[in-house]
């Protein structure tokens, strides 16, 4: 029988995933994993890997927490070991890197400011000259600020958040293309608030549609390369950002006004990461995957 709402059903061998939260704030951004409540699921025992990834090397930038840490896991699990660039987590960023060793890969740790140009290329030639190679960039960074008006938006918080969530796109790219090499991928994480909107995150919104865009520009430039470029668009997913950005009565009903009624974890994003760096999606090229509970968008 198909079950009746609201779905409260299992993750096959994980635990049940949450359909509201404790109220709680963060005042901080970015905000910690391990002090939330509940802790994020990044990890689903179930999945197992395959070697679709073996030997691979890959960045995934703000891997520390939330989706960057699921997808770390993932990769993994998948054989490939990872570089994680991050800002100032550091108990998050170390408890990753556990995670991701604890599967027999190897994980290198690069706390900074992604905002800074010179530190997006230094990621990427410290990963480079760790591992010896680069096989996928993921770019999934991201700040956001919920604000009820346009108006509450001043100049340095606009600027912040173009600076953090679309300006490391273009320079890790560059950086990243005197080292890829066909059979190479790129991937960004967008927003279904690209598509949809959200009035209560104008700039945040506004970056992620130009992370669209810069999607499927870099993979009309980089198809004759051999280097395929795509994109997964998440809906609420229970990540630090969620605290770290809303006030703590908001957060109780996060993700109820999608079709699942509920928001998402963390680790059931990663496979889709996990396709798009691998060769099952060798036919695949300036693209976006939905993450987003049922939410219909455009395309």
């Amino acid at each position: 029988m198909i079950p009746m709402y609201p779905y409260y059903g299992k993750i096959t061998k994980c635990e049940e995933v949450p359909i509201t939260f404790p109220p709680q704030h963060q005042d901080r951004l970015p905000g910690f994993e391990y002090v939330m409540n509940p802790v994020p699921i990044s990890d689903n025992p179930g999945y197992v890997g395959s070697g679709k990834l073996k030997g691979k090397i890959a960045i995934i930038t703000g891997g520390d927490s939330g989706i960057g840490r699921a997808v770390a896991i993932a990769f993994a699990k998948e054989g490939a070991s990872v570089s994680i660039p991050y800002y100032d987590e550091h108990k998050d960023a170390e408890d990753t890197k556990k995670m991701v060793e604890a599967y027999g890969v190897q994980c290198l740790l690069l706390p900074g400011d992604l905002k800074e140009e010179s530190h997006c290329r230094a990621v990427v030639n410290e990963t480079v000259q760790y591992f010896g190679k680069l096989d996928t960039l993921i770019i999934n960074q991201a700040m956001q600020m919920s604000h009820d008006s346009i108006l509450e938006i001043t100049a340095k918080e606009l600027d912040d958040t173009f600076r953090t969530n679309i300006y490391p796109s273009f320079f890790l790219t560059q950086e990243a293309l005197r080292y890829l090499r066909p059979g190479s991928t790129i991937i960004s994480t967008t927003s279904v608030t690209a598509y949809k909107g959200n009035k209560l995150l104008m700039d945040y919104s506004s970056t992620k549609g130009a992370i669209v865009a810069f999607t499927r520009s870099l993979s009309a430039q980089l198809v004759d390369y051999g280097i395929r470029v795509n994109a997964v668009a998440p809906g609420p997913i229970w990540t630090p950002l969620q605290p770290a950005s809303y006030p703590a009565e908001y957060i109780k009903t996060l993700g109820a006004d999608t079709p699942m009624k509920r928001a998402g974890q963390p680790f059931e994003l990663a496979p889709a990461f996990v396709y798009l760096a691998s060769d099952d999606s060798s036919y695949v090229t300036g693209q976006v995957i939905h993450v987003n509970g049922g939410t219909i968008v455009g395309s």
